[in-house]
């Protein structure tokens, strides 16, 4: 034994040693895959846990979709499905298309890109302008998914009355002239939101309070629905499984969405998976407090509601605070949230998924937090990212930075989304608003031609046992019709 210790202590080991830096060719390109093996200059880790994080925003998603279909009424249920899914589909091909270079290319200005990275040109495994830690193929995968939930958020305002046609055109336009611009300032180096100091993590301007923002306008130009303020829209959610698988989808989820935004695996990602999952936490025992008091009821819907409330506000601190400042995160969004649930009453807009009292309002909230509890050593955890941290830090400035970021995403996107809607609603074809006998018929019917539930069959074979009853819709009518009408006598 002693004899192979002795051998062990005097035995030199070959390897590899780890590469820090990218020091590799000066091509766009970031070298010659053909000549040079492009992966030395990343570690394997941290691009299986990036990917693992798209795969989990990529998951957000649907979640949106079953949240939202949840939340409305039955008749119009697989169109917010359809809406979030294609959202996806436009979305991917538009961040390839001129999405990516348009926010994160080299090259940047201060307020958007340029075409460098048109179609991906370029785009392959040189160091990406958000982190040296991962190549910019890898980024690019990562942020398109970001900027496809953003458009599934916002587009969730269309619900129960807007036609899918200018929905589908509007996400392509919104995405281009709002959410890129937005990304860009914020997240990119070159742009004057992240020049000057502000702290987003994870999106709280460019996702939250741009979506947020954006279906407050598509509220406000779609107009109200049919019935609003009487007691035909009198109506629980019609599916709460829907809302709770969402929120469960969109939970889980969101530890790619925010624990991924450290673009490495490293002790900063940990402290944000965790900061995540406690503000979700706090912030649905929060709203479902505030529900009890009024109806003494524990709701199912009030806690999933809280839940994303937490979520989104700790978003864009969850990569610069203490673990302690989540539980305010989940307190101060889950409470703010819920009160501003009552906005709508009182500007008089339909806004029929409190999508604004969400993502707007939890989007705000979280970013004022940041400027009061961001730590330079939580940053620091990623062993490289240096900051002057917050009020716990006494950089008082913080402040303004944070809210001045805030009120310039508020402006850009409600205005530029008013603006774009209107534009939209101008030229044939691409009127927002479905008709009146579409939206009583329901949106599933009238634009899709399918249904969430098969309640037409569930009629034809079940309700309808007669056998001398037709089993086709059209004939029913007819029937029914002719049976209610008694023969006049001669």
């Amino acid at each position: 034994m002693a004899d192979i210790a002795a051998l062990n202590l005097n035995t030199t080991l070959d390897y590899v040693p780890l590469v820090h830096a990218f020091n590799g060719s000066n091509t766009k390109t970031g070298g010659d895959s053909l000549n040079e093996n492009l992966n030395v200059w990343y570690q394997t880790g941290d691009m299986a846990w990036m990917c693992i994080s798209t795969a989990l925003v990529l998951l957000m998603i649907p979640g949106v979709g079953f949240f939202y279909s949840g939340l409305a009424r039955r008749k119009s249920a697989l169109s917010l499905i359809w809406l979030s899914m294609m959202s996806t589909a436009v979305v991917s091909f538009q961040w390839f298309f001129w999405g990516y270079s348009l926010a994160f290319s080299h090259s940047a200005g201060r307020f958007l890109g340029d075409l460098e990275n048109f179609g991906f040109r370029n785009v392959l495994g040189a160091p990406s302008v958000g982190s040296p830690k991962i190549p910019d193929i890898l980024f690019a995968v990562y942020q398109g998914m970001f900027s496809a939930i953003t458009v599934a958020l916002a587009i969730g305002a269309a619900a129960e009355r807007g036609r899918m046609l200018p929905c589908v055109v509007f996400m392509f336009v919104w995405a281009t002239l709002i959410y890129d611009p937005i990304a860009c300032w914020t997240w990119n180096p070159s742009g004057w939101s992240a020049k000057m100091g502000g702290l987003d993590f994870a999106g709280g301007t460019p996702v939250h309070i741009s979506s947020g923002c954006a279906a407050l306008a598509y509220s406000l130009m779609l107009g109200k629905r049919r019935g609003h303020g009487t007691h035909e829209l009198n109506y629980r959610p019609h599916n709460v499984t829907h809302i709770v698988l969402g929120t469960v989808f969109l939970w889980v989820g969101w530890f790619g969405f925010n624990g991924g935004s450290a673009l490495a695996m490293n002790l900063r990602a940990v402290m944000a998976c965790f900061v995540t999952n406690l503000a979700a936490s706090v912030g649905g025992i929060t709203w479902c407090l505030l529900d009890y008091r009024l109806e003494h009821k524990w709701s199912t819907v009030g806690f999933c509601s809280g839940v994303i409330a937490g979520l989104v506000a700790i978003t864009p601190g969850s990569g610069f605070v203490p673990p302690w400042a989540a539980v305010i995160y989940g307190v101060v969004g889950g409470a703010a949230c819920n009160y501003a649930t009552k906005l709508k009453f009182v500007i008089g807009v339909d806004d029929a998924l409190d999508i604004f009292a969400e993502h707007g309002v939890g989007g705000m909230v979280g970013n004022i937090l940041t400027a009061f509890f961001a730590a330079d050593y939580i940053a620091h955890l990623d062993g490289s990212t240096t900051i002057p941290g917050g009020w716990i830090n006494h950089h008082w400035i913080q402040l303004g930075y944070q809210i001045a970021d805030s009120v310039s995403g508020f402006t850009y996107a409600f205005g530029g989304t008013c603006i774009i809607l209107f534009i939209m609603n101008l030229i044939p074809g691409l009127s927002l608003r479905a008709s009146e006998d579409a939206e009583v018929l329901g949106i599933d019917d009238a634009e899709l031609g399918e249904f969430a539930y098969d309640y037409v069959e569930l009629t034809r074979e079940v309700i309808s046992e007669d056998d001398s009853i037709p089993k086709f819709s059209t004939e029913n009518a007819v029937s029914s019709l002719s049976r209610e009408q008694p023969e006049e006598k001669p």
